[in-house]
């Protein structure tokens, strides 16, 4: 039997960093982009099925908090090259998709730019606590 009342501690972080020059309908599309590529590249990170009192059935949603950071373009850079480099599972949103409207045109103007010079505006990263901390390192949690 699970015991309610203690506190749920996990030893991974879902954290989403963005700029902090974009509008806010900018961030919030892309939150829920950049979070949708980790539930499926990493499905332990879905919980169960929800259900109400009146057993009308709900889609699962993540098992724990998704942390919601901003940062200047630099420090975004660094946090990009920071996963990058310690091989974290990391979803990116360049200023070009916002030009583009499906999967396809975005996948392909992403194929387009090296790495070094992707014009970031957002990224999500997923991994152990300590090396996400890392990562985010010069970020601040959004408003």
């Amino acid at each position: 039997m699970e015991i309610v009342n203690e506190p749920v501690r996990f030893e991974t972080k879902i954290a989403v960093v963005l700029r902090d020059d974009l509008q806010m309908w900018q961030r919030l599309n892309m939150t829920a982009f950049l979070v949708s590529g980790i539930g499926r590249a990493v499905p332990e990170v879905i919980g169960k099925p929800y259900v109400d009192a009146d057993d009308t059935a709900y889609l699962p949603m993540f098992r724990q908090p998704v942390l919601v950071f901003e940062a200047s373009k630099e420090a975004l850079t660094t946090s990009h090259q920071r996963a990058v480099s310690r091989e974290l599972p990391l979803s990116v949103f360049t200023t070009d998709l916002f030009t583009t409207n499906n999967d396809r045109d975005n996948r392909a103007a992403v194929r387009a730019v090296h790495r070094d010079q992707l014009d970031l505006v957002g990224m999500a990263v997923y991994g152990p606590r300590n090396a996400v901390d890392k990562v985010l390192k010069g970020a601040r949690m959004h408003p």
